[in-house]
């Protein structure tokens, strides 16, 4: 005799609980999520700073960085997992997890960053030599790109940008935290990712749509938004990889 496994769905509303749930964890234990938040804050502070007068490739250096942040919270899944646990832990267990320097995570964020790079040398290359005037400032991105009537550069950015983004978050919403939270080789972390959005397209696509508006708002409040943005994504992400997990 068989048994049949009576597992629960994930629907719709998935998404809107993993954010509660990381909501919770981020009051439960503030400190660390928040300082993730601010030096991730600095660094787009730095970015800004550092190509105030090329816009042209500050916008594909905001979006490449998307595709890198995961990595850069890994230290928030620790947190969360310890919390489910319920212990509060700080910054030393974050570090901890970063001293080990697991060549699993050194080698997945090399190949993010190595999107991430590819993605600001295309998003250049695409605005400055399709643009019809020399893009320096987010007016002339706004005018000239954004709102253009005369060309289609704007949905051509954007659809070389989802073909690239796209790989990248099926490959990284569940593999990350697994790697963080089990032995698995980047490659069996990697299939379980793009097996979960196999199996849940509609809700990973609304996850991903709700990840692109909370940072998009997070980058419209001069960024000082990401400081809150930053730790509640991540929390959250640690429990959609637990809900992913636990039905695959």
């Amino acid at each position: 005799m068989t048994s049949e496994r009576n597992e629960p769905e994930i629907g719709l509303e998935a998404p809107l609980q993993w954010l509660k749930l990381g909501w919770a964890d981020l009051l439960r234990n503030p400190g660390p999520g928040l300082l993730h938040g601010v030096l991730l804050t600095c660094f787009g502070w730095l970015l800004l700073w550092a190509a105030s007068d090329r816009f042209w490739m500050l916008a594909g250096a905001f979006s490449g960085f998307m595709i890198v942040a995961p990595i850069l919270t890994t230290g928030l899944y620790q947190i969360s997992k310890q919390c489910s646990t319920g212990h509060c832990v700080g910054m030393s267990e974050v570090l901890r997890l970063w001293q080990s320097l697991d060549g699993r995570l050194i080698v997945f964020g090399l190949l993010l960053g190595f999107a991430a790079t590819g993605w600001v040398m295309t998003s250049a290359s695409m605005i400055t030599a399709l643009s019809p005037v020399p893009v320096r400032n987010p007016m002339d991105f706004l005018k000239h790109v954004v709102l253009a009537e005369d060309n289609w550069l704007f949905e051509v950015w954007l659809f070389v940008g989802g073909i690239l983004a796209a790989p990248m978050f099926a490959s990284s919403v569940v593999a990350i935290p697994m790697l963080v939270d089990t032995q698995a080789s980047v490659r069996t972390a990697v299939l379980a990712s793009w097996n979960a959005v196999g199996s849940y397209p509609l809700v990973l696509g609304l996850w991903a749509l709700i990840i692109m508006g909370l940072v998009g708002l997070g980058m419209l409040t001069g960024l000082l938004g990401l400081i809150v943005v930053v730790p509640l994504l991540g929390h959250a992400s640690w429990h959609a990889y637990c809900d992913l997990t636990r039905v695959a």
